[in-house]
């Protein structure tokens, strides 16, 4: 059951954590990529927010599996750590190539640094929603 929840906190944390600070990023001017994209892609042809939210969903287990121990300010900063820090490497240095992109964005500090906020905050946006999942429900 608990996979089922962490993989709900990552896709929804996806759509409102991650999309919301990019689209903020995106407002300010820091980015030229936009949140909540509906444009289809390969080879469903699904919203491209959907499948980012779905792979959300999939880190949201594998996040899940390092912090669900931790307790106190290192469940919050192992979150927000480790939330920036894998999905971003993954992305930028395998998923990047495959998909015939430039390899770790050109290594362009911008796309870098927008990355792992956006991936941090969506491992933020796990953890809390995790937290409010497994609380006990009073009979």
């Amino acid at each position: 059951m608990d996979l089922l929840k962490a993989f709900f906190a990552g896709f929804l944390s996806t759509m409102l954590f991650h999309q919301g600070v990019l689209f903020a990023l995106n407002r300010a001017g820091a980015t030229a990529m936009a949140a909540w994209n509906m444009a289809g892609v390969a080879p469903l042809g699904i919203p491209a927010v959907v499948s980012i939210a779905f792979f959300g969903g999939l880190w949201g287990i594998v996040l899940w599996a390092l912090i669900r121990g931790f307790k106190g300010t290192r469940y919050w900063v192992s979150a927000l750590v480790l939330g920036a820090v894998l999905p971003t490497l993954v992305a930028l240095l395998i998923v990047f190539p495959l998909k015939h992109l430039e390899f770790a964005a050109g290594w362009d500090p911008k796309i870098w640094i927008g990355a792992l906020i956006v991936n941090g905050v969506w491992g933020l946006g796990v953890a809390l929603l995790m937290r409010a999942f497994t609380r006990a429900v009073p009979a």
